[in-house]
C-alpha cells in the first residue's frame, strides 16, 4: 500500500529497514534513497553507458521471463518500454547512487529495479510506488541477483568503451603510418641513454611508434573478448538459484541480440561470479597502452624541445600560449596531457589489482571501485588518443636541415666508419673530434683515410639506417681506395 502526502509532496515507501519518505515525483524508491544517503563518496553520477547496460539486462531478463512463462505480457511490455526509454537516454537523472558504493553493486541494481518498476507502473496507469502493479524485486529483478546483474552490466560497459578506444587507436596508428612515410627520408641522430648513438630516419621512429600501437590494438581485441563472457543467470553465487533453467539458458542470447554485442554465458558461472581476474587483465592491457603512449609523448617533447636551445628536430602544432610571464613561449601541451592520463591509468590499475585480489569465497564485493577506475581508464585513454591525433600527430613537421646538421656534426657517425678503419682508429678519431670540435668527416678526409666519395656512400642516410643497403658496393669502393 502506498501513502501519498500531497502537502509534503512525498510518498511513503517501506523496505526491510523500515519506512521512509520518498519525493512523490521521482522514479527511484526507498532503497535507492538510502544508498544515496549512505554513499556520498565521489559526488559523481553512474557512467551513462553503465546505466544503459543495466537497462539492457533488465529488458533481456523481462523478455526471457515472459518467454518461459514467469511474467505476463502486460507487465513485460511495460518493463521493456521503460527499459527502452532508459537505453534511449531518458531518466538517467534518476540514477542517483554514487559509483563507489558498499554492497557489491546492490545499490545500482535496486536503483535500476525501482526506476524501471515505477516507470512501468506509470505506463500501466498506476501511481509511482504502487508496487502491487510492478514490483522492483518480484518482477523487474525476477530470476536475477545483484551478483550476476552488476558484473554483467560492468562487462558490457567495458566492452563498449573498449570498442570506442580501439577505434581511436586505429586512427592513431593510421596517423603514425602517414608520418612514417612523410618523414622516411629525414635523417637524424639516434640516441641511447640520451647520448648520441647512430643515425636513424625520423620515419623509422614513427614507424616504431605505430608498431607499438598495433600491438596495443591486438591486445584490445583480446580484452574485448575477455569482457564478452557474462555470469548472467548465475544469480547469487553462480548456482542459478531461483532462476528458471530455461531462463538461464536463454537470457544471455536475448541480451546479445538486444545489445548487438557478441556476448556469451560463462562456462563456469561460479568461477565467473567469484573471480574477477578478467578485470585485472583488461586493466593491464589499458595500462600497457598508456605506457606506450606516455613513452611516445616523452619522445615528442624531447625531439621538439627548444626552439633554439633544445633538440629542435620536429615542430609540434602550436595550440596555446605557454606562459603568463614569458612572451612567445609555446609548450608541448598535448603530449603533456597524454603523459598525465597515463600516470592516472597506472594508478587506477593498482586499485583494480588490489580490488580484484580482495574477493572472498563466492563473491568479490569490490566491483564498484573496479568499474569506477576501469571505465575512467578506458575512457580517458580514448580522449587522450583523440586529442593526440587531432591536435598533435597530424600537424607535426620536421626540421630537416637541423636534423641533418646534427648528424653531420655528431661523433656518433664514426660507428658507420668503424668496419672500414677498425675500432681502435675509429676511437682515436672520435676522441679527437670531441676534443677539437672538428667533424668526423673532416678528420677522415684530412688524414687521407678515405676519399670524400667513399664517405658520401658510407654516410648515405639509407646506408646508415638499413641493414645491407649499399654495403657491398661501399666496401668495394673503400677497398679500391676511391
Amino acid at each position: 500500500m502506498i501513502v501519498i502526502t500531497n502537502e509534503d509532496k512525498v510518498r511513503m515507501e517501506y523496505d526491510s529497514i523500515g519506512s521512509k519518505e520518498v519525493p512523490v515525483n521521482v522514479y527511484y524508491g526507498v532503497q535507492t534513497l538510502r544508498a544515496a544517503e549512505n554513499f556520498y563518496i565521489t559526488g559523481m553520477s553512474m557512467h551513462p553507458e553503465l546505466i544503459k547496460s543495466v537497462a539492457q539486462i533488465k529488458k533481456a531478463a523481462a523478455i526471457t521471463n515472459y518467454e518461459v512463462g514467469n511474467l505476463n505480457k502486460r507487465r513485460t511490455d511495460a518493463i521493456v518500454k521503460a527499459c527502452d526509454e532508459i537505453i534511449g537516454g531518458k531518466m538517467h537523472d534518476q540514477f542517483i547512487v554514487d559509483p563507489i558504493q558498499g554492497g557489491a553493486g546492490t545499490s545500482l541494481n535496486m536503483n535500476a529495479n525501482e526506476v524501471i518498476a515505477n516507470r512501468a507502473i506509470e505506463l500501466m496507469g498506476g501511481e509511482k510506488g504502487d508496487y502491487t502493479i510492478v514490483n522492483p524485486n518480484d518482477h523487474v529483478n525476477y530470476g536475477q541477483s545483484t551478483n550476476d546483474v552488476f558484473p554483467s552490466c560492468g562487462r558490457i560497459t567495458a566492452l563498449k568503451l573498449l570498442g570506442t578506444a580501439h577505434k581511436q587507436l586505429k586512427r592513431l596508428y593510421d596517423s603514425l603510418i602517414a608520418k612514417a612515410e612523410e618523414f622516411d627520408g629525414v635523417i637524424k641522430m639516434g640516441r641511447t641513454q640520451l647520448q648520441d648513438a647512430v643515425p636513424i630516419r625520423l620515419g623509422q621512429e614513427f614507424k616504431a611508434y605505430s608498431a607499438a600501437i598495433l600491438r596495443d590494438m591486438t591486445r584490445f581485441e583480446n580484452a574485448k573478448l575477455e569482457m564478452s563472457s557474462l555470469n548472467l543467470g548465475g544469480t547469487a553465487i553462480g548456482t542459478g538459484l531461483n532462476a528458471d533453467v530455461r531462463y538461464l539458458k536463454n537470457v544471455v542470447k536475448n541480451l546479445s541480440r538486444i545489445t548487438g554485442l557478441p556476448l556469451v554465458q560463462a562456462e563456469d558461472l561460479i568461477d565467473a561470479t567469484q573471480n574477477l581476474d578478467g578485470y585485472s587483465y583488461v586493466s593491464g592491457v589499458v595500462k600497457a597502452c598508456a605506457v606506450n603512449l606516455s613513452k611516445m609523448s616523452n619522445d615528442l617533447r624531447l625531439m621538439s624541445s627548444g626552439p633554439r636551445t633544445g633538440l629542435g628536430e620536429i615542430n609540434l602544432p602550436e595550440k596555446q600560449n605557454g606562459s603568463s610571464i614569458m612572451p612567445g613561449k609555446v609548450n608541448p601541451v598535448i603530449p603533456e596531457v597524454v603523459n598525465q592520463v597515463a600516470f592516472n591509468i597506472i594508478g587506477n590499475d593498482m586499485t583494480i589489482t588490489m580490488a580484484t585480489e580482495a574477493g572472498q569465497l563466492e563473491l568479490n564485493a569490490f566491483e564498484p571501485i573496479i568499474f569506477y577506475n576501469l571505465f575512467q581508464s578506458i575512457e580517458t585513454l580514448s580522449y587522450a588518443v583523440s586529442t593526440l591525433v587531432d591536435n598533435c600527430i597530424t600537424g607535426i613537421t620536421a626540421n630537416v636541415e637541423r636534423c641533418k646538421n646534427m648528424v653531420e656534426n655528431s661523433v656518433g657517425i664514426i660507428t658507420a666508419i668503424c668496419p672500414y678503419v677498425g675500432y681502435e682508429k675509429a676511437s682515436i678519431l672520435a676522441k679527437e673530434a670531441i676534443k677539437t670540435g672538428a667533424s668526423v668527416k673532416e678528420l677522415i678526409i684530412r688524414e687521407g683515410i678515405m676519399t670524400e666519395k667513399a664517405l658520401e656512400i658510407i654516410l648515405n642516410p639509407y646506408s646508415m639506417t638499413e641493414p645491407g643497403i649499399s654495403g657491398n658496393r661501399t666496401m668495394s669502393i673503400v677497398q679500391g681506395k676511391l
